[in-house]
């Protein structure tokens, strides 16, 4: 489903002459390749699955906002707002994105469910989210709510 969305979102893009859309798929798509090629040798032969696809968007997203964070240091304010729009096109193809308070309510929910009650199950609560939300949930604020529950 990504793949097929990625590749008419592209040839979208070249056809209304969108050149911050054009390179920003074709960015995604040498990612997912450069994934593809990574996981034939765990034998994976048909590329990497839908969740994978969402925690690699998610990891391009996240290095934007970084870049963006130096770019604003450095003055470079152009190379910023560049960024800004890579990240919205990127977002388009992502689920809607859990607030805070929805996050906090997940945590909530996962470790009652597999009965985690200290930090030695930090591991296993965040494994289970990423398994549940995979793609839904920014897993850093997660991270943060997991250990401030479990203490």
């Amino acid at each position: 489903m990504f793949r097929s969305r990625l590749n008419e979102a592209l040839k979208e893009a070249m056809r209304s002459k969108n050149q911050r859309a054009v390179s920003t798929l074709r960015l995604i798509l040498a990612a997912l390749k450069d994934r593809d090629i990574a996981a034939r040798g765990r034998g994976v032969t048909d590329g990497i699955d839908e969740d994978e696809i969402l925690s690699m968007l998610q990891t391009m997203i996240k290095q934007r906002r970084e870049a963006i964070a130096l770019y604003e240091q450095g003055g470079r304010l152009e190379l910023a707002e560049q960024e800004r729009e890579e990240i919205g096109i990127i977002e388009t193809f992502l689920p809607k994105q859990f607030s805070e308070d929805e996050i906090r309510g997940a945590v909530d929910t996962v470790i009652k469910d597999i009965g985690a009650t200290g930090i030695k199950d930090m591991g296993r609560t965040m494994a289970e989210l990423r398994t549940r939300y995979a793609g839904q949930m920014d897993f850093g604020k997660a991270s943060g709510f997991v250990k401030t529950a479990l203490v």
